[in-house]
């Protein structure tokens, strides 16, 4: 939850530290569809949907703004445990005081002010809870990833995303690259047979720290509850971790790539570089296992450093090979070559995407919500890449997925 803006380059350390980028709402504007009283859900021609936004900090700001340009939300709601947020919040998307909450139960709040559909922006670890709740009072709900931290939390998720669908109720998880049409082509062909048999593939999310204003924060009073939770993103069991936390990105890719789940993984991490309080790892390593002996390895670092970072797949296969960069090219080389095109306003261009999308969904009743299954899969993947990075040892998908362990940050003596 930045407040800072960055270009985005392609292949820089810092222009891949996400959390860094807040990409400005100008262009995001999407033309306002007339919705059919016949096929929207309780809602009449040309009326909004009303949206309570989870989660105020900078990411939670600039995605309430997208959503406003859209057209066809109406911005009603605020619910964040900060006050200093609720209250920017308010003042830059126009929310009268009575509509905004605070403390950690403020989502029920919101859920229980007059919204058609809530958006959750919050720390990771809350995320299963705030989508279950709003699922429950039968709202719609846009989640952002990761969608939870542990296995328990992925399986809540998955629970919820279920229970819309039963319930007609639109549930969809935001990720970038499952919006954008060069990533969609791409996959569609290699799916397709387009660069053969699998041999072996790579994955990297290489960027700086995001969270350094924050760690900064919490040195100044690190017994301060408010300032670990200010400082959520150095924090494991609030974030994941950052393979969790960001690295979820490529390792979506990688997933998408494979379809299916992997065999098992290896490798280790360490919190060497960085020096902050926090006890969230600086760096992964490691190998994911999939059927028929096809293995990927995969590094992150976020961490200050010379070399040229990003988020970058390859596959390679028996006729060719896929190259993916978020924020950069995409294309196939070899026997089927696809030329692909330059994801560069990826970051602005995903959440435009998911916005309208969701907003198609809801008032044209579909209601397959079929983001929730792969977003879990993703989910899972890092967990079990976490799980073996801090045993040190091989860790089993069968076993991992078995896991009732919950991660459980320190909130004592945060207000409710």
């Amino acid at each position: 939850m930045k407040k800072q803006k960055h270009e985005l380059k392609t292949r820089e350390t810092q222009a891949f530290s996400r959390r860094k980028f807040i990409a400005t709402t100008g262009a995001a504007a999407i033309s306002f569809t007339i919705v059919n009283p016949l096929l929207a859900r309780g809602y009449q021609a040309n009326s909004k949907i009303r949206l309570g936004m989870i989660g105020c900090g900078g990411r939670g700001t600039w995605i309430a703004k997208l959503f406003k340009a859209h057209g066809g939300y109406e911005i009603v709601a605020g619910a964040d445990y900060f006050q200093d947020r609720v209250d920017t919040f308010g003042e830059q998307l126009v929310i009268p005081k009575n509509k905004l909450f605070t403390g950690l139960l403020c989502y029920k709040k919101l859920i229980d002010s007059g919204v058609d559909a809530i958006a959750v922006l919050s720390p990771p670890y809350f995320h299963p809870e705030q989508a279950a709740a709003g699922v429950d009072a039968g709202k719609h709900v846009y989640l952002s990833k990761p969608i939870a931290v542990d296995v328990p939390g992925c399986n809540s998720v998955e629970e919820s995303g279920l229970k819309a669908s039963k319930n007609n109720l639109c549930f969809l998880i935001d990720f970038q690259t499952r919006a954008n049409d060069f990533f969609i082509e791409a996959l569609k062909r290699v799916h397709g047979g387009d660069i053969g048999e699998f041999a072996f593939g790579e994955a990297s999310y290489h960027a700086s720290f995001p969270f350094r204003r924050q760690s900064e924060l919490l040195k100044s009073d690190p017994q301060s509850a408010e300032n670990q939770l200010r400082a959520w993103g150095i924090d494991r069991a609030l974030s994941g971790d950052i393979i969790t936390e960001q690295n979820i990105h490529t390792l979506d890719v990688m997933s998408w790539i494979m379809n299916e789940k992997p065999v098992s993984a290896y490798g280790s991490c360490g919190h060497n570089v960085r020096g902050d309080l926090g006890n969230c790892s600086d760096h992964f390593a490691l190998i994911f296992k999939y059927p028929k002996d096809v293995g990927i390895t995969f590094s992150s670092r976020q961490f200050e450093n010379k070399s040229a970072g990003g988020i970058i797949n390859r596959m390679f296969g028996s006729k060719g090979v896929l190259e993916t960069e978020y924020g950069g090219q995409v294309r196939i080389l070899g026997e089927n070559s696809y030329e692909g095109g330059n994801t560069k306003p990826i970051y602005q261009e995903g959440a435009v995407n998911n916005i309208a999308t969701f907003f198609k969904n809801i008032t044209e009743r579909n209601y397959e919500n079929d983001t929730t299954s792969p977003g879990v899969l993703s989910n899972l993947v890092t967990i079990m890449g976490r799980n073996a990075a801090y045993e040190k040892k091989e860790v089993l998908w069968k076993d991992v997925i078995k896991s009732k362990e919950k991660m459980e940050p320190n909130l004592k003596g945060l207000k409710i």
